[in-house]
C-alpha cells in the first residue's frame, strides 16, 4: 500500500507560500510556509515540522494501541503530542519527542512504560526518520505548464 500528498509552492522560501494535500484530500490545499515557523499562535499557515509531528503523534499512538491490544488491554484515553526541534543553521529537523499520557484499566507503570518506547521505536514513522530518501524530478517547460493549466 503506498499512501501520498502532493506539495504545490510557488515564490521564495521566506515569502512564497504554498498548498498541501493529501491522498485522502482530509488535508485539502492547505496553506504552509516558512514563515509559519515563527508566527507563535497567529498561524495561516502549517508547515513541514508541524505536518510530521502530527504524523509521528498518529503513528505513535496507533502503534501502542496495537501493542495494548496484543497484551490484552484496551486503553480508555491516549493523548499524544510530538514536538520536532528544527536546527535552522544546519536546515535539520534534529529530534522528536514524543508525550504520551494514557488511561488504561490494568497495566503497571513498568509495563506502560515497555510499550511506550517499543511503540516509539517501532511506528514506520520512527522508522521512516531513519530511512533512505529516493526521488524522481522532472523539469517542466513554461509550455508545458500553460498547457496543464489551461486545459
Amino acid at each position: 500500500m503506498k499512501q501520498s500528498a502532493t506539495a504545490i509552492w510557488e515564490g521564495s522560501r521566506a515569502e512564497g507560500k504554498g498548498v498541501t494535500t493529501t491522498q485522502s484530500k482530509q488535508i485539502k490545499n492547505t496553506p504552509y510556509s516558512f514563515i509559519s515557523h515563527f508566527d507563535d499562535g497567529q498561524r495561516k499557515a502549517t508547515n513541514p515540522a508541524e505536518l510530521i509531528a502530527a504524523a509521528h503523534a498518529d503513528c505513535f499512538t496507533l502503534m501502542l494501541t496495537e501493542l495494548l491490544e496484543e497484551a490484552g488491554l484496551i486503553a480508555n484515553y491516549i493523548e499524544t503530542s510530538a514536538e520536532v526541534t528544527i536546527d535552522f543553521d544546519s536546515s535539520s529537523m534534529t529530534h522528536s519527542h514524543l508525550t504520551v499520557k494514557a488511561r488504561i484499566p490494568s497495566i503497571s507503570k513498568e509495563q506502560f512504560a515497555e510499550m511506550a518506547v517499543n511503540a516509539s521505536e517501532t511506528c514506520p514513522v520512527s522508522k521512516l526518520l531513519k530511512a533512505e530518501i529516493s526521488v524522481d524530478y522532472e523539469l517542466i517547460s513554461l509550455i508545458k505548464l500553460y498547457t496543464q493549466i489551461n486545459n
